[in-house]
C-alpha cells in the first residue's frame, strides 16, 4: 500500500514550476491540491488573465491576483447548466431523507487526531484496527468495549466520557462530519471510518430521531443548487484532467481527482 505521506527527496513540479520546498513534506491529498491549482494557473496565465510574472509562495498559497484570474478562467471555462425540474423531481425523491428539519443523532466516537508531524499511514491504520476490534462484537457488551476504547484511544475530550458527544444537529458538526451522520438510517458502528477536518472517526451513532420531512416545493432552492454543484464540480475535474493530459507532471499523479 502506499505510503499517504511523500518523502519528498525529490521535488513534484508542474511544466517545470516546483509545488512544495526541498523539506517540505505533503501528504497526497496536499500534493494533487497543489498540482490542481498550479495547473489552473498557469492556465490564467495562457488565457492572458493574470500576469506571466505571478508567483506562489513556498507554503504554495496563490497570490490574491492569481485566485482573482482562476475564478475568472473557470466562470469562462466551466459549462453548468440549469438542472430540469425533471431531473430536480428525481433528486428528490432519491434523497428525501436529507431534506428533513430537526433531524437529531445520539453518537459517540474514536477521534484519532491528524496532528503536525503525524505518521497519516499508520495514524489510519490504528483507526481502522479500531474500528474492526469495536465491531467484532455486538449485543450489550458492545457500547462498554466502545467506551473503554474511547477512554483508551480517542484524542477527544469525550473520551473521558467513553466518546459520548450527546444528541447532535447538523449545525453542531463539522460539515464532512455531518454529511457522514445525517441523513442516513444506520444504527449502531458505522461500517467505515469517518474523516473530518480533526482527523479519523470510529463512529457508533445510538439513537436517530429523522425529524420531520419537507415537501419539494419547500426546498426546490436546495435542489436546484445540489443538482449545480453536482454539474460544477464534474466540469471541474473534466477541465483539470484535460489540463493535466496536456502538462509535463513530475511526482505526482492526478488520475484521481481530489473530491
Amino acid at each position: 500500500m502506499q505510503a499517504n505521506t511523500i518523502e519528498q527527496s525529490n521535488i513534484a513540479r508542474v511544466n517545470g514550476v516546483a509545488l512544495h520546498g526541498a523539506e517540505e513534506k505533503l501528504n497526497l491529498e496536499q500534493l494533487r491540491q497543489r498540482a490542481c491549482s498550479e495547473l489552473l494557473r498557469q492556465a490564467a496565465m495562457c488565457k492572458d488573465l493574470l500576469a506571466s510574472n505571478d508567483r506562489t509562495s513556498e507554503d504554495g498559497v496563490l497570490s490574491e491576483a492569481a485566485s482573482d484570474a482562476i475564478e475568472a478562467l473557470l466562470d469562462a471555462e466551466l459549462q453548468v447548466e440549469e438542472p430540469t425540474e425533471p431531473a430536480c423531481l428525481r433528486y428528490h425523491a432519491a434523497h428525501q431523507v436529507q431534506y428533513r428539519t430537526g433531524e437529531r443523532v445520539e453518537v459517540r466516537h474514536i477521534l484519532f487526531a491528524v496532528t503536525p508531524g503525524v505518521d497519516v499511514s499508520a495514524l489510519r491504520l490504528r483507526a481502522e484496527t479500531s474500528l474492526l476490534d469495536v465491531r467484532c462484537h455486538d449485543g450489550q457488551s458492545s457500547n462498554a468495549i466502545f467506551a473503554k476504547a474511547a477512554q483508551s484511544l480517542s484524542n477527544c475530550p469525550s473520551a473521558a466520557q467513553g466518546g459520548e458527544l450527546g444528541w447532535l444537529n447538523q449545525s453542531d458538526c463539522a460539515p464532512e462530519f455531518a454529511k457522514e451522520i445525517f441523513g442516513q438510517s444506520e444504527v449502531g458502528v458505522l461500517p467505515r471510518l469517518v474523516h473530518s477536518r480533526f482527523g479519523f472517526h470510529v463512529v457508533q451513532v445510538l439513537s436517530r430521531e429523522p425529524g420531520v420531512a419537507q415537501s419539494y416545493e419547500a426546498v426546490r432552492g436546495s435542489v436546484v443548487m445540489a443538482l449545480k454543484q453536482k454539474s460544477y464540480i464534474t466540469a471541474l475535474h473534466l477541465f483539470l484532467m484535460n489540463l493535466a493530459t496536456n502538462a509535463q507532471l513530475d511526482g505526482v499523479q492526478l488520475e484521481v481527482l481530489p473530491q
